[in-house]
């Protein structure tokens, strides 16, 4: 199994923090047809994105396009059970992506559908966060074709 993580961070340890408010970018299905969204600010772990990447491609023939879009490059830390408070901060036992709600993290095109969908449902059932799945807006699509033609 292998887990994505970064190949190199400027700081070890990161503070936890909070994730707050709506995304303003990558809340459109750009690449594929369809599209996994979360609704509610998440913090997705490296596990969690294989679990997904795993069930989705399990589900689906050869001729299926995944895109990840979410990297997991936040480090989580734990201390280890039974251990006093105090002594610093823990160990770094992995990585997580942190995610706006609104966020598409999947993408999928290839497939029928139907097929894109049951898919995209296992994927959504290995996930604790609310989410929806999404299809590739047309307008969008043509807007951005239009935008690029009159800029040339």
């Amino acid at each position: 199994m292998s887990l994505l993580q970064p190949k190199k961070m400027k700081y070890r340890k990161w503070r936890k923090g909070r994730t707050r408010g709506k995304a303003s970018r990558g809340y459109n299905v750009v690449f594929g047809k369809w599209g996994l969204k979360v609704l509610e600010p998440a913090r997705i772990s490296a596990r969690q994105i294989e679990a997904c990447r795993l069930a989705i491609l399990r589900s689906l023939p050869s001729s299926a396009k995944l895109w990840i879009r979410i990297f997991p490059s936040r480090p989580v830390t734990k201390k280890p059970a039974e251990t006093r408070m105090g002594g610093g901060k823990g160990d770094v036992v992995g990585y997580e992506a942190r995610v706006k709600a609104g966020t598409v993290i999947f993408e999928l095109d290839g497939v029928s559908d139907l097929d894109a969908q049951r898919a995209l449902k296992l994927a959504a059932d290995k996930l604790q966060y609310k989410t929806a799945i999404v299809a590739r807006n047309p307008w969008l699509a043509l807007k951005q074709k239009s935008l690029s033609s009159s800029n040339s």
